[in-house]
């Protein structure tokens, strides 16, 4: 069954607040194998003018993936997650992620369309700081593969 394009705009609850973690920037880092002293060593992103270390580019993936489970799992949807592919991720800064962040994401579907059989879902995660200051937005697809 086709995704319903009237749930264009439909938002969903924040996520929890997520501390982002010094090891954790570290531990994403190594992961993707970003090299960048920013992301390992606090003095090398302190001589940049930051409090501490800071996230690779792609790192509001880690605060958007739990606000994409909302999205797959709301019931008016029905997305069927075994048929779900990865179809695109892309990123904007209002600032760097730095150690220490306290980040939470509001998501919001932006995009539902078919084509040669297939639905994609594009979703808009806007990340905000503790104090509610816009940190990133982050837009990511999903391809539902249709059958056969």
């Amino acid at each position: 069954m086709p995704l319903d394009p009237s749930a264009v705009g439909r938002s969903y609850p924040p996520t929890p607040p997520y501390l982002v973690g010094r090891e954790k920037i570290r531990e994403f880092a190594k992961a993707i194998g970003a090299t960048d002293p920013a992301h390992h060593d606090p003095e090398a992103a302190q001589a940049l003018g930051y409090a501490d270390v800071i996230a690779p580019p792609t790192f509001p993936t880690v605060v958007s993936f739990a606000s994409n489970n909302a999205v797959v799992d709301d019931p008016d949807l029905a997305i069927d997650y075994s048929r779900v592919v990865h179809g695109d991720q892309r990123f904007q800064y209002t600032r760097p992620i730095v150690a220490g962040d306290e980040l939470v994401g509001r998501q919001v579907i932006a995009e539902i369309i078919s084509r040669g059989g297939h639905d994609f879902i594009t979703t808009r995660t806007d990340i905000t700081d503790a104090a509610g200051e816009p940190v990133a937005v982050a837009w990511s697809k999903l391809v539902i593969r249709g059958e056969g």
